[in-house]
């Protein structure tokens, strides 16, 4: 597989999984409207701006990255007909500071979902109650989608890796 190829392929799994992200902020974006349409305790009503802002960070997220992945996919082959040699590079070095950025989150996340759960714990009120909750959902969904954008960086990078460059193919 050549190297064009192989990048292309990355990016387009890339911009097919960040819609997930979109799927899950609609999803979080009709529980902020369930609730504040059919809430009637006050845990159901503290539910409605957490939710609300869960829906809209991951609809940023999943907005910024699927037009930044888009728009990769044709930067790569301008900087592919370009420079073969300065491409594959820079992919090496761009893959190889992201994996090390993914280890920091899959550090971080469950840090943050342990502090939201002991809110659960040690604070007894609706609104503490209901983002704590909700900021827990929206960090399992943020690590699930990562763990496999990692999975697949993992993959490209070796196979980037394994590539022979001035042959364009693998070894």
């Amino acid at each position: 597989m050549d190297l064009l190829h192989l990048a292309t392929d990355w990016a387009k799994a890339e911009v097919f999984s960040t819609r997930f992200f979109i799927i899950f902020s609609i999803l979080f974006l009709l529980a902020s409207f369930g609730f504040w349409q059919l809430g009637k305790t006050d845990l159901a009503k503290a539910y409605i701006i957490p939710t609300l802002v869960a829906g809209l960070l991951l609809m940023t997220i999943g907005l910024g990255l699927f037009f930044t992945n888009k728009s990769r996919i044709t930067q790569f082959e301008e900087e592919f007909k370009a420079d073969i040699s300065s491409f594959y590079q820079s992919e090496l070095q761009r893959t190889e500071s992201t994996l090390k950025e993914y280890t920091v989150v899959f550090k971080v996340i469950p840090l943050l979902i342990i502090v939201a759960a002991l809110l659960i714990l040690f604070i007894n009120t609706p609104t503490w109650r209901a983002i704590s909750i909700t900021s827990i959902a929206m960090l399992i969904v943020i690590l699930l989608i990562d763990g496999t954008a990692y999975s697949r960086m993992e993959v490209y990078h070796a196979e980037l890796k394994s590539m022979d460059i001035e042959q364009g193919i693998n070894k």
